[in-house]
């Protein structure tokens, strides 16, 4: 089995996909006991990822290794579990629930599009042969925005002088480095990796580079966030904007993160920091990567957005991007389900892994050990005839438009993007007001063409990254 696993690393998740379709939705695979990967279940069926997430969500927990192969979160809610990890998302989940933080990333997002990813686009197109990376320009946009909603400020990673596009945005970047060192230690020896870390080679000594390049923009963020006169470029009047100064993050040390004995530990905020600027950024950049990439790909699709938002904005055509309010979003049927489908095809998390606690027998019939690892594969689920039908492949947004033209809703274990269960993704409505938001701005004003001879693949990397996206951009004429 092994062999064949790393045989086809570079096609990991199509690999995994086949294989699960063969072996009728979960199997147990084996390999070396000194491995990572020494015996392990995976499954795409639904009704077994509803058991693990939801139904026997007791039982699984994240495992005895999970810590120190996501060491880099720290004691962020991602790496908590039980007691703490309630505390923290019930903490979380009230604060992004208040109305003002949902006005202000709305205004946040209103004018990055108007202030630097619009005119960015607009200035480019002007050039007509000139290649971009969109998929370099949206990290830049989400983390922008992403810092702005946790920290109050803008860090101008896509500035609003063109000229300065070339800064250095290592902290940006580094993200991407730790998340490929996290999958890598899901399947190196746990041996080989740490002797790696210990002589600062290989993937590891990216890593350590990549940690500290974050820890120090994480320490300004922190500073700015706790109120803390700094003569730093953090505090500098271009980069702060005080009519959005409320962060997440500050509202979060305000009401002790959960934790009263806590507010003063430096490396407990700067974990939390860390797990909410990871969440936001490189799951967003993914998920606008893809759905871009097939709309440009599906004419018939991007025409259907652009009457859409001509049905639904009739006189507000010149000044869209102050009109796109959550109740003017939600009029976007046919976007909606455009973004669900991208999502169903291309999940931003395409794998998921729990530990189970007891035995116990899954709906399949499989019996699981304790301390069994169990892998559910996002990816593979999006492929399933047996969810989706025999047209599983195809991208298709009209499967998400009921006859009354409606949005069909389905059991979160089916459509997995956001994950399932008690530890289902707190920013979805957030992650969809802002997807919405910028494909509705860019289409609306410009046409995406992909540059033809590249390879659209995904990176081997926990989040669903491309290895880059070339396009070329023009103005649209409506």
């Amino acid at each position: 089995m092994l062999p064949s696993l790393f045989h086809n690393l570079s096609n990991i998740h199509d690999f995994v996909t086949l294989g699960l379709k063969h072996h009728g939705s979960t199997s147990k695979f084996k390999g070396p006991w000194f491995t990572n990967i020494a015996n392990f279940i995976i499954t795409s069926d639904p009704m077994n990822v509803h058991h693990i997430t939801s139904k026997n969500f007791t039982n699984y927990d994240k495992g005895s290794d999970f810590h120190e192969i996501c060491e880099v979160l720290g004691l962020g809610i991602f790496n908590l579990g039980s007691n703490e990890w309630k505390q923290e998302r019930t903490l979380l989940h009230s604060l992004l629930k208040r109305k003002s933080f949902e006005t202000s990333l709305q205004q946040n997002i209103q004018k990055k599009l108007e202030n630097c990813l619009l005119p960015f686009l607009d200035h480019q197109a002007s050039k007509s042969v000139q290649v971009l990376d969109l998929q370099d320009i949206l990290e830049r946009f989400t983390f922008d925005i992403t810092c702005t909603f946790l920290f109050g400020f803008d860090p101008n990673c896509l500035p609003y002088n063109f000229n300065e596009f070339s800064l250095d945005i290592a902290h940006v970047k580094a993200i991407s480095v730790l998340e490929d060192t996290i999958l890598s230690r899901h399947y190196i020896p746990k041996h080989l990796w740490k002797l790696q870390k210990w002589l600062q080679i290989g993937q590891e000594k990216k890593n350590k580079v990549a940690l500290e390049n974050l820890n120090k923009f994480l320490f300004d963020c922190i500073t700015y966030s706790k109120g803390v006169e700094e003569k730093g470029r953090l505090r500098s009047s271009e980069n702060v904007d005080e009519s959005h100064s409320l962060g997440l993050l500050k509202a979060l040390i305000k009401e002790g993160l959960g934790k009263e004995e806590m507010v003063e530990n430096e490396k407990y905020i700067r974990d939390t920091a860390l797990n909410l600027l990871v969440a936001g950024n490189g799951t967003i950049t993914s998920g606008l990567s893809w759905l871009f990439w097939l709309v440009s790909t599906h004419p018939n699709v991007e025409a259907k957005i652009i009457q859409e938002i001509k049905d639904n904005f009739p006189t507000q055509e010149d000044n869209l991007i102050n009109n796109l309010n959550v109740d003017k979003l939600d009029k976007l049927v046919y976007l909606h389900g455009v973004i669900c489908e991208a999502l169903r095809l291309y999940p931003p998390i395409p794998f998921e892994h729990k530990c189970s606690i007891k035995s116990d027998i899954l709906p399949s019939g499989v019996r699981v050990k304790p301390n069994t690892k169990l892998i559910y594969s996002l990816y593979a689920m999006g492929r399933m005839e047996q969810i989706w039908g025999e047209d599983c492949l195809e991208f298709k947004p009209e499967r998400w438009i009921s006859n009354t033209g409606k949005i069909k809703h389905l059991p979160s274990y089916k459509f997995i993007a956001f994950n399932a269960g008690p530890r289902s993704c707190l920013g979805k409505d957030i992650s969809f007001v802002q997807m919405k938001m910028v494909a509705a701005a860019v289409l609306w004003k410009f046409h995406i063409q992909v540059v033809e001879g590249q390879s659209i693949t995904p990176r081997i990397s926990m989040v669903l990254r491309m290895e880059g996206l070339k396009v070329n951009v023009s103005k649209r004429s409506i």
